[in-house]
């Protein structure tokens, strides 16, 4: 079968389309597409004989209103066609449409990759034969109205699937509902994006300082239990890192490149704490969002959620834990329906979870899910050699931090933090270098700068347990102002260093009767 395209650019007359037909006929040529638009017709035609191109056109142009006949390689609908599966194949997002029958007329390769079907498997099929009768495209459909962003959870194979969609009606010129397109996107990748969008720091266990040979044995335990899926229970006290050596083994994991959630279990009430962990439905409780919300565990899906101290969740709450680590599933506020995740779980606390479990106070059977592979970091008081390298990567930090240049610490400030046994571990020894290069005035670090937590006293008069709160406050401002004029030499100096303007300072000055110093005439 010998084919031609082309197009007949003319005069519109009565009778010029019933003349064209006359010649193709009387050539044995039948018309297989027609498009016209004012001016120009195009066709494509076939002939089980050769067809004679020169010799065609020069009949056709003797018909009266034809001014040219040009060939051409496509018509004009076969040609936005394509290019539209263009701007189809290249959307990140799966795309499908329904006619007024619901049945599916287009959809682009990642719908395909999405539904886990081939295009020639989806097109003319109903739409709820392969997705859900109570989708949002049929809603669509029948009511014409728009909606964005909602969730569809569809249990296929055996399988669960997670998908994000929005929607638009496609009307006529009549404003009536002939179809519906819509986007697709695997929730997966959703959550992928957000994470990407609000990516924390990177954090390796190269991040993590210190030489010593207690911090490297827990180190090589950490990169060892890194590789694989159990879950990991951080011991140990207070401001030893727990959340940096958790970030550390997400990123030395196969999970890296999806989300790392880190939850503060004992900075939110049950109840708050509850609708964060597992989400909530729509109408769930009073103030919750109008179309629900997806809860942490489904958000750090494929990846790492980190529960920091987990020694002060509920009992209710430790329940519904233990369910999302036997099961892998949660089951959000106010819904009977089970969600899967994969997530891999890294808790930590700094509380003796084994004599809690001894007086009942913590469930027995949540402790061994979670203690697979108890890690315990060491306390700074454990791994003194480890102060210098701290000290000299926090005093870098807060050079750049309060655009300081800090560059010697005294033997005498050295031994101060040496001899100091760090209650408050890596934290507080961070703490001390902030305050001692908010207060130097030079290059060097001396013994005075270097305030202990413990040295910071409330005047006696004004203790905890005397006084109101408004007093005692008034009297630690006035100590830490004093202080910092002192050490600055200037009241401009002091309030760089307290992030204050020299204004506040003044007036504060003036409250807390400061007057008489040298520091008050120097600016």
């Amino acid at each position: 079968m010998k084919t031609l395209k082309f197009k007949v650019i003319n005069k519109d007359r009565v009778g010029l389309l019933l003349d064209i037909s006359g010649v193709l006929t009387s050539k044995i040529i039948n018309v297989v597409n027609l498009e016209v638009i004012p001016g120009i017709m195009y066709f494509e035609v076939e002939s089980d004989y050769p067809i004679d191109r020169y010799t065609l056109f020069k009949e056709l142009k003797s018909i009266k209103g034809v001014e040219k006949c040009l060939e051409i390689d496509l018509l004009p609908s076969k040609e936005t066609n394509l290019r539209l599966q263009a701007v189809l194949d290249a959307i990140s997002e799966g795309v499908l449409a329904i006619n007024a029958q619901a049945e599916i007329t287009i959809v682009n390769p990642v719908a395909e990759k999405i539904l886990k079907m081939d295009k020639e498997e989806l097109i003319n099929q109903k739409i709820n034969n392969i997705l859900t009768d109570d989708i949002p495209m049929l809603a669509c459909l029948r009511n014409g109205r728009s909606y964005n962003h909602q969730e569809i959870l569809l249990n296929k194979s055996g399988k669960q699937y997670h998908y994000l969609t929005s929607g638009r009606p496609i009307t006529d010129k009549d404003s009536n509902v002939t179809g519906v397109v819509a986007t697709l996107k695997d929730m997966t990748e959703v959550r992928q994006l957000v994470y990407s969008v609000t990516n924390p720091n990177i954090i390796t266990f190269e991040d993590i300082i210190g030489d010593s040979k207690e911090l490297k044995a827990v180190i090589q335990l950490g990169q060892k239990v890194a590789a694989g899926n159990s879950t990991i229970l951080l011991r140990g006290e207070s401001g030893t890192g727990k959340e940096l050596f958790a970030r550390a083994i997400h990123q030395a994991s196969a999970r890296r490149n999806k989300p790392f959630v880190p939850v503060n279990c004992a900075a939110l009430p049950d109840s708050l704490l509850e609708s964060e962990l597992f989400g909530y439905t729509e109408g769930a409780f009073t103030g919750a969002q109008k179309k629900g919300k997806q809860g942490l565990f489904e958000f750090a899906s494929e990846g790492t959620i980190f529960l920091d101290e987990i020694g002060e969740v509920s009992p209710y709450l430790q329940a519904k834990l233990l369910r999302v680590l036997q099961e892998g599933k949660v089951r959000r506020i106010g819904s009977q329906e089970e969600i899967s995740v994969d997530v891999r779980v890294i808790a930590a606390t700094n509380k003796n979870l084994e004599m809690m479990v001894g007086k009942n106070e913590y469930r027995q059977d949540l402790y061994y899910r979670l203690n697979v592979f108890p890690i315990f970091l060491p306390s700074l008081r454990e791994r003194k050699e480890d102060i210098g390298l701290l000290t000299r990567y926090f005093l870098d930090k807060m050079n750049v931090r309060f655009d300081k240049k800090v560059e010697l610490i005294t033997k005498d400030a050295m031994k101060k933090l040496y001899e100091h046994d760090w209650p408050g571990n890596v934290r507080e020894l961070e703490n001390v270098i902030e305050r001692a290069v908010n207060l130097v005035s030079g290059n060097q670090l001396t013994p005075d700068l270097i305030i202990i937590d413990g040295e910071i006293k409330v005047p006696a008069e004004k203790s905890f347990l005397a006084g109101s709160l408004a007093e005692i406050v008034d009297e630690v401002e006035k100590q830490v102002i004093k202080e910092a004029l002192n050490n600055k030499g200037s009241i401009r100096k002091a309030a760089r260093a307290l992030g204050v303007s020299h204004t506040t300072i003044m007036n504060k000055i003036k409250k807390h009767g400061l007057t008489g110093g040298k520091f008050f005439y120097q600016w």
